[in-house]
């Protein structure tokens, strides 16, 4: 019986801010996280249990993000979001290759 997953469209951020940076990356870096997810999934990569956790962490950065941008972007923030995109991106990669195949 195959499970559904929620997934989150990413916040739209409207026109660039000036001095907040080009944040266009950061929603392709988002998506293409989604996607990662998605196809671990779908090859056998990431067990449900795994994908369930990777996509709680996904959503966790969301709504962090979404907080950070209520009052205004600063460059600390934005630092501590690339920081953890790159850990989830970096447990994504592992989570794949550690051959882990089961689907509990």
């Amino acid at each position: 019986m195959a499970q559904s997953y929620h997934r989150p469209t990413p916040p739209h951020h409207g026109p660039h801010q000036p001095g907040h940076g080009a944040w266009p990356p950061i929603d392709a870096r988002q998506a293409n996280l989604d996607r990662r997810i998605d196809r671990g999934v779908r090859t056998g990569q990431l067990s449900r249990r795994e994908a369930v956790r990777l996509r709680g962490e996904f959503n966790s950065l969301l709504r962090l993000e979404a907080n950070y941008r209520r009052g205004g972007l600063t460059a600390w923030e934005r630092a501590d979001l690339d920081r953890r995109f790159d850990r989830l991106s970096a447990q994504i990669r592992h989570q794949r290759g550690d051959r882990d195949h089961w689907r509990g």
